[in-house]
């Protein structure tokens, strides 16, 4: 997401919410980032920003549509781009590594007893708890 497209959702355009971002884009398979998460790289980055601002921006972003924000029971807020795409999570209850997947099956389920409760989906949130084995 550039400048551009931040303008367009209606933020102005800040280093600080450009730090944030391209970090959230850079993240690859570990995308499931805390506030403090992304603070801390920002301070290994040698960049000035408080931890105050940088849940102020994901926040922001948050209602602007451009992350989603998951809660997990450990009750910490994590961050994840919102693109667009449906999966389900789950997560590690002793080291609380969060990993995405996509299961048809599920999903198709998911849409029929949705059906057969009377219901027309409109969005689900799936969350599988557990240990990893390498723990």
């Amino acid at each position: 997401m550039s400048g551009a497209e931040l303008k367009k959702v209606g933020l102005k355009v800040t280093l600080p919410r450009l730090k944030i971002l391209e970090i959230l884009e850079s993240a690859g398979e570990e995308h499931h980032l805390s506030a403090e998460d992304v603070y801390k790289i920002l301070l290994e980055q040698g960049e000035e920003v408080g931890l105050a601002t940088v849940y102020r921006v994901l926040t922001q972003f948050e209602q602007a549509g451009i992350v989603r924000r998951l809660n997990f029971e450990n009750n910490i807020s994590i961050f994840e781009l919102d693109t667009g795409d449906n999966h389900d999570h789950i997560v590690c209850v002793k080291s609380g590594r969060v990993k995405e997947f996509v299961d048809p099956v599920i999903e198709e389920r998911i849409i029929e007893i949705a059906a057969e409760n009377g219901y027309e989906l409109s969005g689900h949130n799936l969350v599988i708890y557990g240990t990893l084995k390498d723990i």
